[in-house]
């Protein structure tokens, strides 16, 4: 007996079937990738970068390391990706931050509310600039022109507010850098167990920096 023959409507919907099945795919990779970076980014806390082994990484997620070889080539790349995921959660962050119909005091409230979130919540606890001198040189390159995006977006916020008169007179780059900084430095003192949520820090934070950026009122 011989099959039915093929028809343009059952040659589309198996054509539509393979692409379901194909978005369905990518979504479980991008998924398990994200996965191995929290992770990493958890290894790479406690232990530190030279610390952690790609063996631990995959324990933890009850996967064998060969298994995570087929998403990463080695642990510099899981580093590379880190640094990719938190840069490109904080690049749309501050394009939608600048976006935003709103004063240069609000904005930047919202962007240090959403650095500390993503810090702390998204890869758990790793700084945007942990090290950066175990990337490859072209890795590091990509790296720090996306990180010096970001530390512009920031700069141009400030003095935007010292340009209104919303915030005291300052050196935006250094205002900056003190920012990046106490951010960055959380990291090293934050327990999830902790009596602090992520959400309490940040809006700490965010108070915090911006009261002494503001101009003092006559």
């Amino acid at each position: 007996m011989f099959p039915p023959p093929s028809t343009p409507v059952a040659r589309a919907a198996s054509a539509g079937g393979r692409r379901r099945q194909r978005a369905r795919n990518g979504k479980s990779a991008r998924s398990t990738r994200v996965d191995i970076l929290k992770a990493a980014a958890r290894s790479f806390r406690r232990l530190g970068y030279h610390g952690a082994t790609v063996e631990e990484i995959a324990a933890a997620l009850q996967m064998k390391k060969g298994n995570l070889y087929y998403y990463f080539r080695n642990k510099e790349e899981i580093l590379f990706a880190c640094h990719q995921h938190s840069l490109d959660r904080l690049t749309e962050l501050i394009d939608d931050v600048q976006r935003a119909a709103i004063g240069p005091d609000e904005k930047l409230r919202r962007l240090i509310a959403a650095f500390v979130h993503t810090i702390l919540d998204e890869l758990h606890g790793t700084a945007l600039f942990l090290d950066l001198e175990a990337l490859s040189p072209p890795h590091l390159k990509i790296v720090i022109a996306r990180r010096d995006r970001f530390e512009r977006g920031v700069r141009r916020l400030i003095e935007d507010g010292i340009e209104r008169g919303r915030f005291a007179p300052g050196d935006p780059k250094l205002l900056a850098f003190v920012l990046f900084g106490a951010v960055n430095w959380i990291p090293r003192w934050f327990k999830a167990e902790g009596p602090a949520s992520s959400q309490e820090i940040a809006d700490v934070f965010a108070e915090f920096f911006l009261r002494g950026l503001q101009r003092a009122k006559a």
